[in-house]
């Protein structure tokens, strides 16, 4: 494991957050969609189930998706503005089936802004381990989904989506195309 668990599952909630809006449509347009995003992603804490909460949501997004095209100090300068505008104040938490990780926020805080938070600590760990070019951009040419490469061997260049299945279609295709007569 390259980074603690919490960190691991907050970095790939962000990505997913980031990809729930790209070329290919909004995958967060209702309450019901954030509903099933919060509970896919095991989500804790209290909901408001408002319009305004959704919003909240939605606009983060933009603000994580930077980090995937931003040098360091960007990201680092994303990461501070994230945590001083939610007055971040991290403790130690057991809850459900987790046992000690970090929490900056407290269980009743705006859902935008525990997920601001809980990816600016995640983030917190990328920045200090040196480990910003395991955040990527899909390398399928029609993908612009962000990805978070937690392989030993830093391998992982394509989304979840199935992009990686359709580049080696294509290549396969190609390769069959070059040995025909």
């Amino acid at each position: 494991m390259l980074f603690a668990h919490d960190t691991e599952v907050a970095l790939v909630a962000a990505a997913a957050l980031v990809n729930t809006t790209g070329s290919d449509g909004e995958k967060l347009p209702d309450l019901a969609a954030l509903d099933d995003f919060f509970r896919a992603y095991g989500w804790s804490g209290g909901r408001e189930h408002t319009l305004a909460e959704l919003r909240a949501v939605q606009a983060l997004r933009p603000r994580l998706r930077r980090v995937w095209e931003a040098d360091e100090d960007e990201v680092v300068d994303i990461v501070n503005t994230l945590l001083r505008e939610s007055s971040a104040l991290p403790q130690l938490v057991r809850h459900d089936e987790w046992d000690y990780h970090l929490h900056a926020t407290p269980a009743n805080a705006p859902l935008a802004t525990r997920m601001a938070v809980e990816a600016a600590m995640a983030l917190v760990d990328v920045v200090r381990g040196g480990q910003l070019g395991r955040l990527r951009i899909c390398e399928h040419p029609d993908c612009g989904d962000v990805v978070v490469d937690l392989s030993k061997n830093r391998s992982k260049r394509f989304c979840d989506t199935g992009c990686g299945n359709r580049a080696a279609v294509t290549a396969y295709c190609a390769r069959k195309a070059a040995t025909r007569p």
